[in-house]
């Protein structure tokens, strides 16, 4: 078909039925997005109405200001949990977590490894040693400071193993 309109277009040559195949994809096409459009559009419309169901424009404002009233609720009492934290972290630094306990016996005649030195010590390293010593005529206690994880006076062996095991988290031998 020669049309003076498509020669002027510059599409003379044209075959009319390719160009009714073309305009008849293209309408398809459209109609399909279309159609998907709508689909999306009714979707928001009914997530829209369940949200607005039984609100006006002063119901949904207190609403959100209850919502924002909350969220900073919220967030005070994270920072202040995160200070009550911090604060605890220090106090526990202090506590007694790590100990080391040695049972021997202190004299040959002596059975049943009733004496004991006792280890305990804080994150640092810091605390002291109980040494019981106990023989036939009785029990013996001594003390001794450490401070990080050595003493200035002279460990017994026993108290150096305790020390050793309070410090690297082994508290005593499995009997």
């Amino acid at each position: 078909m020669n049309s003076k309109f498509f020669n002027t277009l510059g599409l003379g040559n044209i075959d009319i039925g390719i160009l009714l195949i073309g305009l008849v994809v293209f309408c398809i096409l459209l109609f399909t997005l279309n159609i998907i459009a709508f689909v999306q559009i009714s979707k928001f419309k009914k997530k829209y109405t369940k949200f607005m169901l039984g609100k006006d424009g002063a119901n949904l404002e207190n609403d959100i200001m209850t919502l924002y009233e909350d969220n900073k609720f919220m967030k005070l009492s994270i920072d202040r949990n995160r200070e009550s934290i911090k604060e605890l972290s220090k106090k526990h630094e202090n506590a007694f977590q790590k100990l080391g306990l040695v049972k021997y016996d202190a004299f040959t005649e002596m059975g049943g490894k009733l004496s004991f030195a006792l280890a305990l010590l804080d994150e640092n390293n810091n605390g002291f040693i109980i040494n019981s010593v106990h023989s036939s005529e009785g029990c013996y206690s001594y003390t001794k400071w450490v401070k990080d994880g050595d003493s200035q006076l002279a460990l017994s062996n026993e108290e150096k193993v305790a020390v050793e095991r309070a410090v690297n988290g082994n508290s005593s031998d499995s009997e």
